[in-house]
């Protein structure tokens, strides 16, 4: 629990570093092209396929009685821009969190090593090319994931469930791996995952929730219609933002515990000079 808390706090304090920040923006540029983009191309199809697909549903009809029931018969016509919002969210999360273990984590890494562990051996128990397999392959489970629960949904109390889990376990799997990518030995990562495995999930359970708040500001993007160019380049921010806390955390986190194994149960000989931890 203790070394729970202190990578929490580590990570949150090191999010205000300039150069966690600088790194940030590119994740977000590139998703602010590719959003654009995708929206160029496919919004206004997806946005007419979603609602006739709503108006020939007979579950739509007593929806809209209720509404204009309500005296908001007006939200009928912003349902089928919000399903469509909606539902490309997680898979935007998920190309994001691809984006910073690809682009951001080896860096954030890199920081977190040079600052608190300059003397922890790099022992490069996977290359970058096995990593971005590892990553890739886990996105897509995660994808197929999300598209075979969708209809789940639906049911009320499953929405704020399901999507947060799933991309926990991204997260999980993602995150730890990278953070011990170039520091740790196969053996040695598989060990630390064994140890800290409940610790782990729960780190990616709960950055999975926080992926899911800026959902919110996507939603807003058709209350306040004007304002929508620039709230969902903002939502993307905050996305990429807590993907840089998460790899931050799990970086602390991971890189720790891995000293703590080295400590406790070395599994080679070990470095003439000690592991040196710094505040």
């Amino acid at each position: 629990m203790s070394l729970f808390l202190d990578s929490f706090w580590r990570a949150a304090l090191y999010c205000l570093h300039p150069r966690v920040i600088g790194l940030s923006l590119l994740p977000l540029v590139l998703m602010v092209a590719t959003a654009f983009g995708l929206g160029y191309l496919f919004w206004d199809t997806a946005v007419n396929t979603v609602f006739v697909w709503l108006e020939s549903s007979a579950w739509m009809e007593h929806l809209s009685t209720w509404l204009r029931e309500m005296g908001v018969g007006n939200l009928k016509n912003a349902l089928a821009p919000l399903l469509v919002i909606f539902a490309i969210t997680p898979l935007l999360v998920v190309v994001v969190l691809f984006l910073v273990a690809v682009l951001m984590m080896p860096a954030v890494v890199n920081l977190v090593a040079r600052r608190r562990f300059p003397g922890l051996e790099r022992r490069h128990g996977a290359s970058f090319t096995r990593g971005a397999f590892w990553s890739l392959g886990s996105a897509l489970l995660a994808v197929v994931a999300l598209i075979v629960s969708l209809p789940l949904w639906f049911i009320p109390p499953l929405v704020l469930i399901l999507p947060p889990l799933i991309w926990g376990w991204l997260t999980y799997r993602v995150m730890a791996f990278d953070a011990l990518a170039d520091h740790a030995s196969g053996e040695e990562r598989n060990l630390v995952f064994r140890e800290h495995r409940m610790w782990l999930l729960v780190m990616g359970v709960a950055t999975g929730y926080l992926g899911a708040a800026p959902s919110l500001v996507w939603a807003s993007g058709w209350i306040f219609a004007a304002a929508f160019p620039i709230l969902i380049p903002v939502a993307i921010w905050i996305y990429t933002l807590v993907f840089a806390f998460s790899s931050l955390w799990f970086a602390h986190y991971c890189l720790a515990a891995l000293a703590q194994v080295r400590a406790a149960t070395p599994l080679q000989p070990a470095a003439p000079e000690a592991v040196q931890v710094l505040p």
